[in-house]
């Protein structure tokens, strides 16, 4: 490693044992909370959808001033807050179910209130980052918290299907509370101080508000990825309220092979965030953000088409191009995003950019209730496998003829569009 490399670093090392455990107990109760809902409480794709909603209808509500609050204080308590809360909103599910009184709208209120929660952290740790391991390492100080992510993609389906039928899914619940309260503990040992935050120059919290909101749709690359990114979650979300009672109800798989089919899957995400520097180099650092989801859209559209037996490895397949595409995706959008983006601004365009892309989440898990209501859990995935086919074009059409992020040099970069005489066309390597 470099002597550059955040590794080297023990806060980044902290940070990142806090994230392990997090993003695994996030991943089994991912499993766990959705069987929770359908198998023990019998809930309908329209209540699964409600729950999923309330997860995160946060990044409307209070996604925008989270942002300017999060510039505004030092990052580390505001991540260990959000921590705590988590931890404590959570461990009442196998609270409530020990004494035999949980219901479907106390997983919704949980949902919410760790949704408000999420908001808080994932502004705020995309900004404390920087903190952490300096500007020279981000770049691979983000691609280990990617990978994290993929890992426990991969481990956490996998894991959750087996605990939920060994211990129930209830007290898998209390396995994600575990994790998030080891995380804030890991992030109260990080020793490194931030930088007091600036005093705001500006009118007041509308004024700082507007200010990131302002430069995100101004800045044409920014507005095409949020664009695409809604338009993906927004799909993820019409399936995810439908997807556990497909798996359930129409293949009749048990909550162990709907873990193992998650799992493998997820693999690869891993694969894709492993993968991701040497797809840049080789297609482009700015091509391949639009060219990852264009090649892996048709593919994801097996998903729909799969049956019992032998057909479950079509959802297996459109699974996996699903997420190496997203995985792909994200990395490089982000890299994109911090290359635009003035560091003064950084917590209110994170928060800008997570409330256009989650704002039609909730949206599209109420909408993919009713579709599996009325229409049934297949259609509704015919439904979500369509909006992925069609996200790439809002960034392929900001980025067409750009071949790597470089080219959006110099006052460029502001703009979001190639700096003359930079841009480079031709085929992948070129």
């Amino acid at each position: 490693m470099s002597s550059r490399s955040p590794f080297k670093r023990r806060d980044f090392r902290l940070l990142l044992f806090g994230q392990t455990t997090a993003q695994l107990g996030t991943q089994v109760s991912g499993v766990a909370v959705p069987l929770l809902a359908v198998v023990t409480l019998d809930a309908s794709p329209l209540q699964l959808g409600l729950v999923t909603a309330s997860g995160t209808v946060a990044f409307v509500l209070i996604g925008l001033p989270a942002g300017a609050w999060v510039d505004r204080w030092r990052r580390r308590p505001v991540l260990v807050g959000a921590d705590l809360v988590r931890a404590v909103v959570l461990a009442t599910v196998p609270l409530a179910a020990m004494f035999g009184v949980l219901g479907i709208w106390q997983l919704v209120v949980v949902s919410l209130l760790a949704g408000v929660a999420r908001v808080f952290f994932d502004v705020g740790y995309q900004s404390y980052l920087p903190s952490v391991v300096g500007r020279e390492g981000l770049l691979a100080g983000n691609s280990a918290m990617e990978s994290i992510r993929a890992g426990g993609q991969v481990a956490g389906p996998g894991v959750g299907g087996w605990a939920v039928s060994v211990l129930g899914a209830a007290n898998v619940v209390l396995v994600q509370a575990v994790t998030f309260a080891a995380s804030a503990v890991s992030l109260l040992a990080v020793k490194t101080r931030e930088p007091v935050p600036a005093a705001s120059a500006s009118a007041g919290l509308g004024a700082e508000i507007r200010e990131g909101l302002v430069f995100v749709l101004r800045t044409p690359v920014l507005r095409a990825t949020a664009i695409t990114s809604a338009a993906g979650n927004f799909a993820f979300a019409v399936a995810s309220a439908v997807s556990f009672v497909f798996m359930v109800r129409t293949l009749g798989l048990s909550p162990t092979g709907i873990g193992l089919v998650l799992a493998a899957g997820s693999v690869a995400a891993l694969a894709g965030a492993a993968l991701t520097p040497l797809l840049a180099r080789r297609a482009g650092s700015a091509r391949v953000i639009w060219l990852a989801l264009a090649a892996t859209g048709p593919v994801a559209m097996l998903s729909p088409l799969a049956g019992p037996g032998w057909a479950v490895g079509l959802l297996v397949v459109g699974t996996a191009a699903g997420e190496l595409g997203q995985i792909v995706y994200a990395v490089t959008n982000v890299s994109l995003r911090q290359r635009l983006c003035p560091e003064r601004m950084l917590g209110r365009v994170n928060a800008t950019m997570r409330f256009l892309m989650m704002g039609l989440f909730p949206l599209g898990a109420l909408l993919g209730g009713v579709l599996g209501e009325v229409a049934g859990a297949r259609q509704a995935l015919w439904v979500a496998a369509v909006v992925v086919l069609l996200s790439p074009l809002p960034v392929y059409a900001a980025l067409r003829g750009v071949r790597d992020v470089e080219d959006l040099g110099g006052e460029g970069a502001r703009a979001g569009v190639p700096s003359p005489g930079r841009v480079r066309r031709g085929g992948a390597g070129r």
